[in-house]
């Protein structure tokens, strides 16, 4: 009997051990990272968790004080140059310059990366139309708006054409719009088949993009997978019941506590407010499987409940369970350099 498995994709970027230190201060203490080729990996965690120390190494910026470190089949310590010819960065400042044109910029970027004249015209003029910039090319990048320069900034990244990129915090300080349009860009990146590295801190950000998701915490990788494997970590998950009939709930709460012995627990609303009298909750990691079993037993028990709303820990829960509730006002990663 054959049993083979289905072969793993190839690892755009991988870390093994990598380890960053300045000083006294150990930014990177030795995590492990496996980004397949074609999707996006959310690096995830509250400022001075080492996201950005974590992207200058793997973008050849700075160096690493241990690890195995591959971008793009390449050994990062021994041959750099090629990694840099295979990636794309994105910074959490952008790299416009404001006093020149956006044409300017994208020609200058093509200059830098060697193009023909004729060439860089052209993909200028091609990257600046799919990122809808074309009637604003020929004002000075300084009156673009903020999501227009991170539009500008990743166009002038794409250049080079990389097909692994690294966007360190790229929505920090847009407007809800120019966020949603960005997520837009990213998805048609990967749609084309690139590899993106992205850092942010908006969970939901992590939550629409990411095909998986490490939590980077104290230097540390708290916890890594998709968005729905990470919240199925954290209880407080239920199923709620809610009725309008004073009878029907004091029906569906009695039977349900007598259930608990077959393994249906539940937890009375007890001092919930008027809106809430008159609802259950009922624990639940509010999975197909178990929603249909609870489904099939409120129907065998003759219970009709007004609604039925699935209640499941959201990336806010992951994030300040795994990081004991670390805000954004930690000192800088960057401190003691």
């Amino acid at each position: 009997m054959s049993t083979s498995k289905t072969p793993q994709s190839p690892a755009a970027v991988s870390a093994a051990g990598l380890r960053k230190s300045y000083g006294d201060k150990t930014v990177l203490d030795g995590i492990d990272l496996r980004i397949p080729a074609g999707s996006v990996f959310a690096l995830l965690g509250p400022n001075g968790a080492g996201k950005t120390t974590a992207v200058n190494i793997l973008s050849t910026l700075i160096t690493a004080d241990a690890g195995e470190l591959h971008v793009g089949g390449h050994d990062l310590a021994t041959d750099p140059q090629a990694v840099r010819a295979a990636i794309g960065v994105t910074g959490q400042f952008s790299a416009v310059d404001g006093l020149i044109t956006g044409e300017e910029n994208m020609l200058l970027m093509a200059d830098l990366h060697h193009l023909s004249r004729r060439e860089g015209r052209r993909t200028a003029a091609e990257l600046l139309e799919r990122f809808d910039l074309t009637d604003a090319a020929k004002k000075p990048a300084a009156t673009y708006s903020g999501g227009m320069k991170r539009r500008l900034d990743i166009a002038m990244t794409l250049v080079g054409s990389p097909r692994i990129i690294f966007l360190d915090e790229p929505t920090t300080g847009l407007d809800p719009r120019s966020r949603h349009t960005m997520w837009q860009v990213i998805r048609a990146l990967v749609s084309d088949g690139v590899t993106v590295l992205l850092t942010t801190q908006y969970l939901e950000e992590a939550d629409q993009l990411a095909d998986r998701i490490a939590v980077l915490h104290d230097g540390v990788i708290a916890a890594e997978g998709t968005a729905e494997e990470l919240k199925r970590l954290i209880p407080g998950g239920h199923i709620r019941l809610r009725f309008s009939d004073p009878s029907a709930y004091r029906s569906a709460a009695r039977a349900l506590r007598e259930a608990v012995a077959g393994g249906t627990p539940v937890r009375p609303p007890g001092s919930a407010p008027a809106d809430e009298a008159l609802v259950l909750r009922i624990p639940s990691d509010g999975t197909p499987r178990e929603l249909r079993s609870l489904l099939d037993w409120l129907d065998s028990a003759g219970i009709e409940a007004d609604e039925l709303t699935v209640h499941t820990p959201d990336l806010d829960d992951v994030f300040f369970a795994l990081t004991g509730g670390t805000g954004t006002d930690q000192p800088s990663e960057e401190a003691g350099r």
